[in-house]
């Protein structure tokens, strides 16, 4: 069967008045009896980019031509609507209601969650309304493959009767929903609508309408939005409403966090207990980073790579330290914002064939500018059974290079663990600039610890209560799962409750906040031998 270029067919069914650079205003002049009915239809103000806004006016248009007859064919507007925000989808709902009484069944609007569908659900009941919404697409691919094939089925069916019907999901989701059937997108599903991420002057706007500002505050608002927008792990809505629950609260505008300089940086380094070699290795880099910038017109140093790898057993301070990092690299302005995106396989590996590269590609975009922080990375080792974390690791390799200006990379794990991960792949040694090890910690470094977690508090401790934390160290130091410093904070937390416990009738503020033998807690803590 030869193909045919469907593409101006839709421009007939509108008709020339309609071309892509026609305003709205321009082309309701055409009919002055609608344009009263879409006038208060802000269309313009949704978060859609600038096609789908003319798309959605053409569809009103349409169907009111529709109804007054001086258009006769029919059209399914089934839509893909890529966005992961609410209130666009209300919006983009809210306008669809206006659309001619003759061109649906009726004004009801139906969300559908394809979590919620299983082989009993009565999709006849649902598509009784006149506007239907699928949502949540990627549980789909968790049903059998019966239970699709039957969904699909009576799916298809009530996608030529008078209804719009929409996929409302992020692209990659909604990619995979069709590739299951790929007649949905090639005869039913001929409309897209792309939702657009609102920028720092949207937020401004929208907080400003939530909450009354002084005027000489905006500026501090703008400024904070600004820093923190394009920073934050948050959604647009959950951005917006902590910000504009917080100004309601506190009646002013967030604090924001003062850099810390790399003196100070290095201050807190040096105050952590142990980690020698690491100290000495982040202050070398320093010093190469900086005799570089001072000689680039007379020396020829090469590029450095920053690509890490930070090995050693759990609690020795890896994730500690990366967060200092991040402020080092930012401070000598090798990363754009000191960030650092802490992420485990589970982030990066899908569950579903053509999923892996696009959810890691997605981790990867959030990190950039900044550090990204893989730990237990071991667990990226394929032993031949699950081909998608070989495609994790290929995806993470290119944007290594790809990105290697505006991105670090730290794969972090247990030593031994990490070197099935480094022969996984020939390609991750070679973009590694810098390996860094943490040794355990010595039974003196964690009574050290220890001391400093009770000081830190305000607490005393006696003798016989760090003699008792000796002991429990000395005896769990080494064993299979030890945690090195992590075990020993659990240990000061259970000891704190066990104090509030032991001290509840005490009114003495010296038995208060002195820790004594009998509040040492060790219950769960002890490691397999």
């Amino acid at each position: 069967m030869n193909n045919i270029d469907l593409s101006k067919m839709y421009d007939d069914f509108f008709g020339d008045s309609l071309v892509k650079n026609t305003s709205f205003e321009e082309y309701l002049d055409s009919e002055k009896d609608n344009k009263e009915e879409v006038e208060n239809i802000d269309i313009d103000s949704i978060l859609l980019d600038n096609d789908s806004k003319e798309l959605l006016k053409k569809i009103i248009k349409y169907t009111k031509d529709y109804e007054e007859g001086t258009v006769s064919n029919y059209i399914n507007f089934n839509i893909l609507f890529n966005s992961n925000n609410k209130e666009t989808k209300d919006l983009v709902i809210g306008a669809l209601k206006t659309v001619s009484s003759k061109y649906l069944l009726n004004y009801n609007v139906k969300e559908i969650s394809l979590y919620d569908y299983n082989k009993n659900t009565d999709l006849e009941k649902m598509f009784e309304n006149g506007i239907v919404i699928i949502k949540d697409l990627k549980a789909f691919g968790l049903l059998d493959e019966q239970d699709k094939t039957i969904f699909m089925f009576n799916f298809k069916k009530y996608l030529i009767d008078k209804r719009i019907v929409i996929l409302f999901d992020e692209n990659q989701n909604i990619d995979n929903f069709l590739t299951y059937d790929r007649e949905l997108k090639s005869k039913y599903f001929n409309f897209k609508i792309n939702g657009i991420n609102p920028d720092i002057q949207d937020v401004y706007n929208q907080v400003l309408d939530k909450v009354k500002i002084e005027e000489d505050k905006k500026v501090s608002l703008l400024d904070y939005i600004t820093s923190t927008y394009l920073k934050t792990d948050d959604d647009f809505l959950t951005y917006r409403d902590k910000l504009i629950n917080y100004i309601s609260f506190n009646n002013d505008i967030p604090v924001l966090s003062k850099s810390k300089t790399n003196e100070e940086i290095f201050k807190e380094l040096d105050e952590l207990v142990g980690l020698k070699d690491v100290k000495k290795a982040l202050n070398d880099l320093v010093n190469l980073i900086g005799l570089k910038s001072k000689t680039e017109k007379d020396l020829k140093i090469k590029d450095i790579n920053l690509h890490m790898l930070f090995l050693g057993n759990p609690g020795t301070g890896k994730t500690t330290v990366a967060r200092l990092l991040s402020g080092i690299l930012y401070n000598l302005g090798y990363i754009k914002e000191d960030k650092l995106l802490e992420v485990s396989s589970k982030d990066l590996v899908a569950e579903f064939v053509g999923q892996t590269a696009p959810k890691t590609n997605a981790v990867v975009e959030r990190a950039k500018g900044g550090i990204l922080f893989i730990d237990e990375a071991y667990a990226l080792a394929s032993d031949g059974s699950n081909s998608y974390n070989d495609e994790a690791i290929a995806t993470l390799i290119k944007c290594m290079e790809d990105f290697r200006d505006d991105l670090v990379v730290i794969f972090a794990g247990y030593t031994k663990e990490m070197q099935a991960f480094l022969n996984s792949n020939s390609g991750i040694v070679s973009r590694i600039g810098y390996t860094l090890n943490f040794a355990d910690y010595t039974v003196d470094e964690l009574i050290q610890i220890f001391n400093q977690m009770i000081s830190k508090a305000g607490f005393k401790i006696t003798d016989g209560a760090l003699n008792k934390v000796k002991k429990i160290i000395e005896d769990n130091i080494g064993t299979k799962n030890f945690g090195n410093a992590r075990f020993v904070r659990n240990m000061y937390e259970k000891t704190v409750v066990r104090h509030a416990t032991n001290t509840k009738d005490k009114k003495q503020k010296e038995k208060l906040i002195t820790i004594t033998e009998d509040d040492i807690n060790i219950d769960n803590l002890i490691s397999e031998k």
